[in-house]
């Protein structure tokens, strides 16, 4: 397991695209000014031992160089020992909505978008408990399973995308019922699902049936409403340009409006709370009081332990190229003119 201090130098390795163009320019001038001061032929006879190649290769020793000393200021960090721990927490699981009307843009940048910061945001302020992450439109599809591991649940709730289920629609109730198989401790006493949509439910019949199950399952339900209930437009787009938008069958565009209603009466039958998440700071404190106000159970996890620095072994090596640039001359080496790796003898 390899964890980064310091990310943040990661943005001086924008330096290195910058000297390689610097480079590039400064040699063309200076074969113009050459040319101005003398023929080509006449350059090679007055400085004969000239290397016309190790100006490019003290270049790259100099980047190399830079580019270790760069990820030696990162300080890489190895785990040299994985032990079991005590831990405590809830099992939470996030039904996130992927429907198209969730590309609605009545909420900055939209709905979708919206979704994924705030389910980010909550789990920034988790601590131990164990997350789970459910993609559903027409369907529901199992994104990641229960796990402590937050930095692969970012990583697979930001490749969600309103193309990943081929089935379209709304069903809350299959995402309900596919939360119920994530809690494999028969001993948590706190289960919590998050539904994040914009209530726009095309099973509103069988959702119901859905919470009473996942009640008897020992779960909550909390919703979070994504959305304005005076609607927008669904964007059609291609490579980020609006080529229209979504109408229905008679050719009228289609108004997608957040239903308050719905989620409200999911919340409340699931013995939970509708939260608004138009505002995402009041909506995550709120579910960070929520959260801690439930009592938590021990479970153990595998985690790594003992980071040893690596930082030595990136600047060892970056000080040994930013060596070999200093001490590397542009005269030509006798023992590679004679090889004439380089086809330097007709530029002599």
């Amino acid at each position: 397991m390899i964890q980064l201090d310091e990310k943040a130098y990661f943005y001086l390795l924008a330096i290195i695209p910058v000297m390689v163009v610097a480079f590039f320019f400064l040699q063309v001038w200076k074969k113009r000014t050459q040319r101005q001061f003398a023929e080509v032929g006449l350059l090679r006879k007055l400085a004969p031992n000239r290397s016309s190649f190790k100006s490019a290769l003290k270049l790259i020793f100099l980047l190399l160089g830079l580019s270790f000393l760069i990820l030696g200021l990162v300080n890489p960090k190895i785990g040299t020992k994985l032990e079991t721990v005590k831990r405590e927490g809830v099992d939470i699981v996030f039904a996130v909505d992927v429907s198209k009307s969730m590309l609605a843009e009545d909420i900055a940048p939209n709905r979708l978008e919206k979704s994924k910061r705030l389910v980010s945001e909550i789990i920034n302020q988790l601590a131990s408990d164990r997350i789970g992450i459910i993609a559903y439109a027409g369907q529901a599809y199992p994104q990641l399973p229960i796990t402590t591991d937050y930095g692969a649940a970012k990583m697979f709730l930001q490749s969600m995308n309103t193309n990943m289920l081929s089935s379209q629609g709304t069903a809350i109730d299959a995402a309900i019922d596919l939360a119920s198989t994530y809690y494999n401790d028969a001993e948590q006493t706190n289960r919590v699902l998050f539904i994040v949509s914009d209530g726009e439910d095309h099973s509103e019949s069988s959702t119901i049936e859905a919470v009473d199950n996942a009640i008897q399952n020992g779960i909550r339900i909390f919703t979070i409403g994504v959305g304005k209930p005076k609607g927008a437009p669904i964007p059609l787009k291609r490579n980020g340009i609006v080529e229209g938008l979504k109408k229905d069958n008679q050719g009228e565009v289609v108004i997608t409006k957040l239903n308050e209603a719905v989620l409200s009466e999911i919340a409340q039958e699931g013995n939970g709370e509708y939260i608004d998440g138009s505002n995402t700071e009041n909506a995550v404190e709120y579910i960070k009081e929520q959260l801690n106000q439930m009592d938590k159970k021990e479970f153990e996890a595998k985690q790594f332990a003992e980071y040893k620095d690596q930082f030595q072994w990136f600047l060892g090596i970056g000080l040994f190229f930013l060596f070999l640039d200093v001490f590397l001359l542009d005269r030509k080496t006798k023992w590679l003119k004679k090889l004439n790796l380089f086809n330097e003898h007709d530029d002599a």
